[in-house]
């Protein structure tokens, strides 16, 4: 089953800024060949579902190697059995009724 995600992965204790934890994740997900979109609050990534929830647990266990010793993630998720659809097939259709 293919899956689109929103995911903001937040390490706690370790300061506030959190750049090298996101950038971390963001290579998870090319190395797992997930089609992914970094935004300002998180990224959207599609694939499998097995995939895509193997790559959320290694971004969990990499980001704790790098000395998080707390994460809260939060996670919003869909999945469509009636046709496919990619992130960008989502945004090209409102894009389309906005011109």
């Amino acid at each position: 089953m293919k899956v689109m995600i929103d995911i903001c992965i937040v390490p706690l204790g370790v300061g506030v800024s959190v750049s090298e934890y996101v950038a971390a994740c963001q290579k998870v997900f090319d190395e797992a060949g997930l089609s992914h979109q970094m935004h300002a609050y998180g990224t959207n990534v599609e694939g499998g579902w097995d995939e895509v929830m193997l790559a959320v647990k290694q971004c969990h266990e990499i980001v704790h190697e790098m000395g998080a010793p707390r994460i809260t993630t939060s996670m919003r998720l869909g999945t469509r059995t009636d046709r496919e659809q990619t992130m960008q097939d989502k945004v090209d259709s409102v894009q389309a009724k906005l011109s």
